[in-house]
C-alpha cells in the first residue's frame, strides 16, 4: 500500500505559512507542543504514516520536538529532517538509537543537504552543494557502520572516526537502522539514495517526467517518494476556487512574492531552482498546479481536484512505482483531516480491490 506522511503544523500556524511569515514571527521558532501533539494524534485516527519534523533556524530543534510528541502519542512514526554538517554522525546515531529506546522504532529520517548556502553559513556550514553530497555520503557511511557493528573507524575526506563505540542499540524488530529518505532532486541527490538511502524523496513533477527519474532507483531497489502539496474539496470547481483563493490573498501580499523571489535567487538547491522555473505553466498535468509555488516555496506544488481526482492522480503515481508521498495543504490541519476522510478512503478502497488510477 501506499505511505502518507504529512508536514507538522508550526507553532502560531492558522493558515498558509510563506516564508516571509515565517521570518516574521517568533511563534514558529517555538514548540506548540499541544497543537502539535494533537495534530499528530489527528494525523494517527486519519491515517498517515508518519509527520514530517522541518530543520532550519525558523523552527525548533526537530529532535527534541520529535521526542516529546513521541512521548504524548501512542503509534505515528516521526520524521526527522537531518543535515550532515550541523551534527556528528556518532552524536546522530546515539539520538536515534537513544529515541528508540525510548519509543520504539517510531523515527525516520529525512536526509538533507542543505539548500540555502546562506542559512548555511549561520550554522557555519560553508560548502557548496556538490560538496554537501561528498560530506553527506561520509556521513551515512559511517551513521549505518555505527547501526551495522561494534566499532568503527573511519578516515575521510570531512570525518575522522577513530576507536567509534557507542553501547546504546538501535532497537527494532523490522530492521537495524532507522528508514533513511534522502530529499533532493539533483543527481547527487539520487546517487546518495542509492549509495545509502531506503527512499528517494523528491519534488513532485509530471507523472512522464517522474517515471524517467525513478527508474535508476528502482532498479537498485530503492524506494521512490514525491513531496507535494494538496487542495481537494468535492468538486473541482470548488477545489480550483480555493487555489485561486490562496494565490489570490498573496499578491495582495507582495512582501510574500519578493521573500520567495529573493531565497531562490541565493539557493544552489536544483530542485528549488527547477521548480520555481517550472511554475512559469500553472498546470503540469490536470491535477499538478504550480500556482502557489512562487509565494509558497516549492513544496507547495500541488494536487487540485475532486476527492475523486487527486486520489485517481495519486494512484497513478503509484503505478509507476512511487510508494512515498510527504504532502502537506493549507492549513495543514484541514488539509489533512479531509485527505484521510475522503481521498484516503477511496485510494485505499482501490488498492484492496487491485484497480488502477483508471
Amino acid at each position: 500500500m501506499l505511505r502518507f506522511h504529512w508536514r507538522l503544523v508550526q507553532g502560531g500556524e492558522k493558515s498558509a505559512m510563506t516564508r516571509s511569515v515565517q521570518e516574521q514571527q517568533t511563534e514558529t521558532a517555538l514548540p506548540d507542543l499541544q497543537a502539535q501533539a494533537e495534530f499528530c494524534h489527528k494525523a494517527e485516527a486519519g491515517g498517515i504514516d508518519s509527520v514530517l519534523i522541518d530543520l532550519g533556524f525558523r523552527t525548533p530543534d526537530p529532535m527534541l520536538l520529535a521526542a516529546a510528541l513521541a512521548s504524548k502519542t501512542c503509534n505515528i512514526r516521526l520524521i526527522v529532517a537531518v543535515r550532515s554538517g550541523l551534527i556528528s554522525p556518532t552524536l546522530l546515531v546515539q539520538q536515534v538509537n537513544t529515541f528508540s529506546s525510548l519509543y520504539g522504532d517510531r523515527i525516520s529520517l529525512n536526509v538533507v543537504a542543505g539548500h540555502s548556502p546562506e542559512e548555511q553559513r549561520g550554522y557555519g556550514d560553508f560548502l557548496d552543494h556538490d560538496a554537501r553530497y561528498d560530506r553527506t555520503e561520509e556521513f551515512l557511511r559511517i551513521c549505518l557502520s555505527f547501526w551495522r557493528q561494534k566499532e568503527v573507524n573511519f578516515a575521510g575526506r570531512y570525518f575522522r572516526i577513530e576507536g567509534g563505540r557507542l553501547n546504546a542499540p538501535f532497537i527494532s524488530p523490522h530492521r537495524d537502522h532507522p528508514e533513511i529518505l534522502v530529499a533532493g532532486g539533483s543527481e547527487a541527490a539520487r546517487s546518495l539514495a542509492i549509495q545509502h538511502g531506503d527512499c528517494w524523496m523528491r519534488l513532485a513533477d509530471s507523472p512522464s517526467n517522474i517515471a524517467q527519474s525513478m527508474v535508476p532507483t528502482l532498479n537498485r531497489g530503492i524506494n521512490f517518494g514525491l513531496r507535494l502539496s494538496m487542495i481537494a474539496a468535492p468538486k473541482r470547481a470548488q477545489a480550483l476556487d480555493a487555489a485561486h483563493a490562496l494565490v489570490e490573498e498573496n499578491l495582495a501580499q507582495k512582501k510574500n512574492m519578493s521573500t520567495e523571489r529573493r531565497f531562490v535567487s541565493g539557493t544552489d538547491s536544483h530542485s528549488i531552482a527547477a521548480m520555481y522555473g517550472s511554475a512559469e505553466k500553472e498546470w503540469l498535468s490536470p491535477c499538478l498546479w504550480t500556482g502557489a509555488v512562487r509565494s509558497h516555496g516549492a513544496p507547495a506544488i500541488a494536487l487540485v481536484g475532486s476527492y475523486d481526482e487527486v486520489a485517481s492522480a495519486l494512484l497513478e503515481y503509484g503505478n509507476l512505482g512511487v510508494t512515498q508521498f510527504i504532502i502537506s495543504g493549507w492549513p495543514k490541519l484541514d488539509s489533512m483531516v479531509c485527505f484521510g476522510n475522503e481521498v484516503l478512503p477511496r485510494i485505499r478502497a482501490r488498492e484492496s480491490k487491485g484497480l488502477a488510477h483508471v
